[in-house]
């Protein structure tokens, strides 16, 4: 499989991005070729484009569809497997967050949660248990509100995201309405 410039820019990087979405750079670039490709992609055509060997091949598919971001695809007549993205580029997204909070967000929540139930011992641990309570208060807002955003469905957020700026605006103009209050309050 020849992979056009564009193409080659993309995966290219997606690969870089990979780190900062959890996963190698060689799973980012399969991702992407998989993403982009119009037609579903077999193991060889992967190791081939991106000139890596199969065995990096097979283990970076089963890290794309235990992140539930690939599927395989029969094609009739052949004996290969072919693999797809599992999915829109919004559901690819909204699987990509869940993971992370799974991986990332919910253990630390887990921690906070038992280190605000111990007693502090002195007041060095009072004040670190109320900065750990911030921690954890800030998490829990903001991974509420993502799940919220992920209910929306695309086209909802996208309208969200255009309405965003006009939304700071108005709260800006309550707080000068209602003196003495904050948008943080």
């Amino acid at each position: 499989m020849k992979m056009t410039p564009l193409i080659t820019s993309a995966v290219m990087h997606f690969g870089e991005m990979g780190s900062r979405w959890g996963f190698n750079r060689t799973v980012g670039q399969m991702l992407a070729l998989i993403a982009l490709n119009e037609d579903p992609i077999t193991a060889q055509e992967i190791a081939d484009a991106l000139n890596i060997s199969r065995g990096n091949v097979s283990m970076g598919l089963k890290e794309l569809q235990s992140w539930r971001l690939i599927k395989t695809q029969i094609v009739p007549g052949e004996r290969k497997d072919f693999f797809v993205p599992a999915g829109s580029i919004w559901e690819l997204a909204n699987r990509v967050f869940e993971e992370r909070k799974k991986r990332e967000i919910d253990p630390t929540l887990s921690l906070l949660r038992d280190l605000l139930l111990d007693t502090p011992s002195n007041s060095n641990e009072e004040h670190a248990q109320q900065t750990l309570a911030e921690i954890h208060d800030l998490l829990e807002s903001v991974t509420a509100w993502s799940q919220e955003l992920q209910t929306l469905g695309p086209e909802k957020l996208n309208t969200l995201m255009k309405l965003g700026a006009s939304v700071g605006r108005i709260l800006e103009f309550k707080d000068k309405l209602v003196p003495g209050k904050t948008t943080a309050n």
